[in-house]
């Protein structure tokens, strides 16, 4: 049986090209072609597709909102992302949307079929860019999650009342505590993190640039 398939992007050089190759495959059948998101999210849930490629810039409503709007109601559709971004932002805000594959445009389209049928078998076929990203993304949350259990939960309360800006006095009628308490708690931090002051703490601690 085919994979079904429908595609969501506004230009139509890259809509037609993409949809007269993968009609090449016997493995897919394409269902249609929306060249706008709100065009989408009306057609997608009536067509429930197996898999829709996805564009991200969109005239009006952009594609990860379509992805949103779209996914409750077609549950078993997947989403592979078909764009030219690649910052963390877009490509982290599209999985947490429900994006199960991520491929930039300048993939080939060879290497697209491929990834689009380990999509339909469960995988999460990514350019290797993109999959580098969230692996830097995921040993960086490591080291920060690390550095913050290696304070007490008073310290971290004191740190995050740091990081809002307030002055000891502040922090010690907070936790009613003495101002000579949480001055203790402060050196204990910096001594943790090995750092001098409140925003080499703050910094080191939450990842501020």
């Amino acid at each position: 049986m085919s994979i079904t398939l429908a595609i969501v992007e506004d230009l139509d050089e890259v809509r037609d090209g993409l949809k007269n190759f993968i009609s090449l495959s016997q493995d897919f059948r394409v269902l249609d072609i929306f060249k706008t998101a709100e065009d989408a999210v009306i057609g997608l849930p009536k067509l429930k597709p197996d898999i829709v490629i996805m564009d991200i810039s969109l005239p009006g409503m952009n594609g990860i909102e379509c992805i949103r709007q779209v996914k409750d109601k077609s549950p078993r559709t997947q989403f592979m992302m078909f764009t030219v971004y690649e910052n963390d932002e877009k490509v982290f805000e599209a999985l947490k949307a429900g994006a199960s594959g991520y491929l930039l445009k300048n993939t080939g389209l060879v290497q697209l079929i491929e990834s689009l049928k380990e999509l339909h078998n469960g995988g999460s076929p990514m350019s290797a860019n993109i999959a580098r990203k969230l692996v830097t993304l995921f040993r960086n949350e490591q080291r920060e999650t690390a550095k913050l259990e290696i304070l007490s939960n008073r310290e971290n309360e004191i740190l995050q009342l740091l990081s809002k800006g307030l002055l000891y006095k502040e922090i010690a009628d907070q936790l009613s505590i003495s101002v000579s308490t949480v001055r203790q708690h402060i050196h204990h931090i910096y001594e943790k993190l090995h750092v001098q002051n409140r925003t080499e703490a703050i910094n080191k601690a939450f990842g501020k640039k």
